[in-house]
């Protein structure tokens, strides 16, 4: 229970420096006068980005594998993007959250948020523990 915890924090907290970074994404919290409003909209959308990623990329990752192995994994850059691309579009049909420009800032966005997350991987790794 801890790891997950741990996991949507850091995802929480590696997209909201990644909407800091990169230009064309950006989050619209579900109510604009609160604090702690936009703090629950980057821990749903971390949410939202584990559970898609680990879901939806692990299945693609697998069936693509071969791909993977052609090119190199240069397709990963593309997975990820249209993963990226998809959080958004769910995000809005909840009524807030993740708003991205087009496909290739979905891609800078999805490689940003990577790099982020392997950094606080390595500073969060001792606080979720070895094992639950």
């Amino acid at each position: 229970m801890r790891r997950f915890v741990v996991t949507v924090v850091g995802n929480a907290i590696a997209l909201w420096l990644t909407t800091l970074i990169v230009a064309g994404i950006g989050v619209t919290p579900y109510r604009n006068d609160d604090v702690v409003a936009t703090v629950l909209t980057y821990l749903l959308l971390g949410l939202l980005w584990g559970l898609v990623n680990g879901i939806l990329g692990t299945a693609i990752r697998i069936v693509a594998f071969p791909l993977y192995i052609l090119t190199l994994g240069l397709l990963a850059l593309i997975v990820n993007g249209l993963l990226f691309l998809l959080v958004a579009w769910i995000s809005d049909l909840l009524g807030f959250g993740l708003h991205v420009d087009g496909f290739w800032w979905g891609v800078l966005a999805a490689l940003v948020m990577a790099i982020i997350n392997w950094a606080l991987g390595l500073v969060l790794r001792p606080l979720a523990g070895a094992k639950d």
